[in-house]
């Protein structure tokens, strides 16, 4: 029983992970629309890699495909 309800927290912390680095992928395409349109020059290797969209779904999907 212990082992389900910490399967349970490993998953609802990967999931909350997942949304969270989804979230900040879109704070960061409006952060360098911003910076653009103040003629900032935005595009450093470490800002194209923040920027690389992370799909929730598509990661979870994978999890599991790799589990079966």
């Amino acid at each position: 029983r212990m082992q389900a309800e910490a399967d349970r927290r490993a998953d609802l912390d990967l999931h909350i992970g997942l949304l969270t680095e989804h979230e900040l992928t879109k704070l960061a395409e409006v952060v360098t629309a911003i910076a653009e349109r103040l003629g900032i020059d935005a595009h450093r290797p470490e800002v194209e890699e923040i920027t690389r969209n992370v799909i929730p779904e598509a990661v979870l999907d994978e999890i599991e495909a790799r589990k079966a």
